[in-house]
């Protein structure tokens, strides 16, 4: 498998990438039918393949070597199994698995860009309905879930790092969806007081994650809305992960003041999104950037002097940030 980027200095490699997003289908594709978790329990051949996922059959001996030409499929005498990677973090269930949020983004993104002209001649999102259209949509809402869970994964440890040296027993999770993150957190410092905000749809999903986890005692949940909420619950520490950006500049600077009067003395607030001009290929956050003009009415990702700038104007000082995953910055903002 190549791992170079197509020459945009040759028509080949302009047309090769005018057609990525035919081999971003094939993957969102596999992830859907539950191709990997099937492998996962051992090889099969392509009649197995077939059978067990309800398939026709036409075009699955392409569609399998296609994975394979990806890097994400091995075949061995007849019998296909995952790759290395799509085995570590394609299989629903295992630590650091990713197929949630790429189910997300199957259902939720790629329909989307389709319109991105209209997006940028109008400057309206496209998606069909908005996002509280499907909060009445049970099935939709879990798949939005599971998709949020993929982008915490792995986080608890890290945010932790960052706050080396904050004496700190309570925590709150501000648009925390049913409690991943908080989960993490909570399992790392069994004496920390969990906390997450979000809308009352989430609560139900909340509560079965927590039950699932043992955590319902030591995590609480409060159902409200960031902007109609009048005053946020306090806490030593607020956490905005991938929230900010769904907003425009004076929504932020709103929510950004709600939470420092939220901020428990010589506590702090954690910001992270995909902060622009911090990675010399900003390729991945400019296409983030892009995917809130398309599902969202104002949001847009940010660099990290305007949310430093935002952040002082609320009254936060000591503000500090550090790389945070792959695309990821994590903006620390202390209040004394």
């Amino acid at each position: 498998m190549t791992t170079t980027a197509p020459d945009a200095t040759a028509a080949a490699g302009i047309l090769r990438l005018g057609n990525l997003f035919c081999q971003s289908k094939a993957l969102l594709t596999a992830v859907r039918l539950d191709l990997f978790a099937m492998l996962h329990t051992g090889p099969a051949t392509e009649e197995e393949i077939r059978v067990r996922l309800g398939l026709h059959g036409r075009g699955l001996a392409h569609f399998l070597r296609l994975l394979i030409a990806m890097g994400l499929l091995r075949e061995e005498a007849g019998r296909f199994r995952n790759a290395e990677g799509a085995d570590r973090f394609l299989v629903p269930g295992r630590p650091g698995c990713v197929a949630g949020f790429l189910h997300g983004a199957d259902l939720n993104l790629y329909p989307v860009y389709g319109r991105l002209t209209e997006a940028l001649r109008t400057g309206k999102p496209q998606a069909d309905g908005d996002y509280t259209a499907m909060l009445d949509d049970s099935a939709a809402l879990g798949h939005f879930v599971r998709m949020m869970d993929g982008v915490t994964q792995g986080l608890g440890p890290q945010l932790l790092a960052a706050l080396d040296g904050t004496d700190f027993r309570s925590v709150l999770d501000l648009g925390g969806c049913r409690g991943h993150l908080a989960a993490q957190l909570a399992s790392a410092r069994p004496e920390l007081e969990g906390h997450v905000l979000d809308l009352p749809q989430m609560e139900p999903f909340f509560d079965e994650y927590m039950t699932e986890q043992g955590l319902a005692e030591r995590i609480t949940f409060h159902p409200g809305d960031f902007f109609r909420t009048p005053a946020l619950p306090s806490a030593d520490v607020l956490i905005f992960g991938h929230i900010l950006h769904d907003w425009d500049p004076q929504q932020r600077q709103e929510l950004l003041a709600k939470a420092y009067r939220a901020v428990n003395p010589g506590g702090a607030l954690l910001v992270y999104d995909r902060m622009l001009g911090q990675a010399e290929d900003d390729t991945e956050n400019l296409v983030a950037s892009l995917n809130m003009l398309l599902v969202t009415e104002g949001g847009a990702e940010y660099t990290v002097a305007e949310l430093s700038a935002e952040a002082h104007a609320a009254g936060f000082g000591g503000i500090t940030h550090r790389p945070l995953g792959d695309y990821d910055t994590l903006v620390l903002c202390r209040k004394s």
